[in-house]
């Protein structure tokens, strides 16, 4: 069964989400076949990958959407601005003031997710939910960004639709109108809590080597 087919057959919604195709590790000719067929959202971990992919795909297709899901490190940012299209991974003020300065400084305004740490976890970058409303609002009123919604990558262990549900209620509760959430072991589940991005590689593209 297609993704498309799974989620008319799966879900009660009358406008399917954004799919992301999660690019990472795989080669133009694994990816192309995808580009011709029209599909539109594509995600990448690294920027050095995806400027070496990317940058002459994007120059002849200007409808492709670029999606930066992976950890943005600050000394990247003059890089990452002008080839992505949206960034999912927004995780500190330092981040954020760094985009803020390179658009502006590019006149390009990117779409953003601020990345919430959602089950509280050490070894996982991210905002405390307890924060996130003063963030979101230093980001948007100080440091003019467009902020569209909130990210989460849930905890492998526990019950992710609970973390799913708080992500939609803390995303209702800012006013936002999109969230980034699921991948491909539990997009059902995300899009079931609200989830309109949802991050897809190895049910598209199969097992990375």
């Amino acid at each position: 069964m297609s993704i498309q087919n799974e989620l008319k057959s799966r879900t009660n919604l009358e406008v399917s989400p954004n799919i992301i195709a999660v690019t990472k590790t795989f080669s133009i000719p694994v990816i192309k076949p995808l580009i011709d067929h029209g599909h539109l959202h594509y995600g990448e971990n690294k920027v050095q990958e995806a400027m070496s992919k990317w940058s002459d795909l994007k120059s002849t297709n200007k409808a492709i959407k670029l999606h930066m899901i992976g950890k943005l490190q600050s000394n990247k940012v003059k890089f990452a601005v002008p080839l992505f299209d949206y960034i999912h991974s927004l995780d500190n003020l330092k981040l954020a003031e760094k985009i803020s300065a390179e658009q502006k400084k590019l006149k390009k305004n990117l779409k953003i997710f601020i990345q919430i740490n959602i089950g509280n976890e050490d070894q996982k970058s991210g905002i405390d939910i307890n924060k996130a409303e003063n963030f979101y609002n230093k980001c948007v009123k100080e440091l003019d960004l467009d902020i569209i919604g909130l990210m989460c990558i849930p905890p492998e262990k526990g019950d992710t639709k609970t973390f799913f549900a708080s992500m939609n209620k803390l995303n209702k509760s800012l006013g936002l109108k999109h969230l980034s959430m699921g991948m491909s072991s539990d997009y059902l589940d995300a899009i079931n809590y609200g989830s309109t991005f949802v991050r897809i590689g190895s049910r598209i593209f199969g097992k990375r080597s």
